[in-house]
């Protein structure tokens, strides 16, 4: 049987496709080959705060940013483009709240919440504690990169493939399918009663998150889910 022909859009975005994918397992694989160094020096209080953070801040970026942001100006698009408008940005968090609701379910459940931290990551303490300005430069630079850019990435990405692949069906978005087993893949789970727990969670979390995007037209539930729940449990 014949395939059927790619349209010039589905071909453009094909191209797109590789290059988000290419970057995206380049620096991965990167990190996965430096990651304990990359980590001790990081984690190192010896060194200055702004060093550390950059080089955090460029791993993360470079797997959850810099993909997407190359596919948006070499197609000169611009980001509202995949949502980032005001109409129905509270039905979009709200929505992905409810999408997240298993997932922070879980992490109280199984013990692993110890207070809610807005935008935690390894040198948070350290940033906070350096003063101003470093301290409102470095968080606005976290939030930025594991808020904006984590969420806005995942949203990308899936408008990419529904566009490439066509969903024939509203709610198995092959965009938002994929998304979630790579958000699984791309974090350490373990193969424990609980370990399964969350990664069905997490798969209902980013798929809903994303199909609620799709739903109503706006990304700013996917940036939501990453700067307060995500990386705040």
């Amino acid at each position: 049987m014949d395939q059927p022909k790619l349209t010039p859009e589905q071909k453009k975005t094909e191209i797109d496709l590789w290059i988000i994918l290419c970057v995206t397992l380049g620096v991965f694989f990167g990190y996965a080959l430096k990651g304990n160094q990359l980590r001790n020096f990081v984690i190192n209080t010896e060194i200055s705060v702004i060093p550390r953070l950059l080089v955090n801040a460029g791993v993360q970026f470079g797997i959850a940013g810099l993909g997407v942001t190359i596919v948006c100006i070499l197609r000169k698009e611009k980001f509202t483009l995949y949502g980032l408008r005001k109409a129905d940005t509270i039905k979009a968090v709200a929505g992905t709240v409810v999408s997240f609701l298993p997932y922070i379910c879980y992490i109280v459940i199984s013990g692993q919440f110890h207070g809610y931290r807005p935008f935690s990551i390894l040198v948070t303490d350290d940033v906070i504690a350096s003063g101003f300005p470093i301290a409102v430069l470095g968080m606005m630079l976290i939030a930025v990169v594991w808020g904006f850019f984590e969420g806005f990435n995942y949203a990308v990405i899936c408008e990419k493939i529904s566009k490439r692949y066509p969903p024939k069906n509203t709610w198995l978005d092959y965009g938002a399918i994929t998304c979630a087993v790579f958000c699984i893949l791309f974090h350490s789970m373990n193969i424990s009663f609980w370990g399964m727990v969350e990664m069905v969670t997490t798969f209902l979390a980013i798929y809903g998150m994303l199909i609620v995007k799709k739903q109503t037209g706006n990304a700013w539930g996917c940036v939501f889910a990453f700067c307060f729940i995500w990386n705040a449990l």
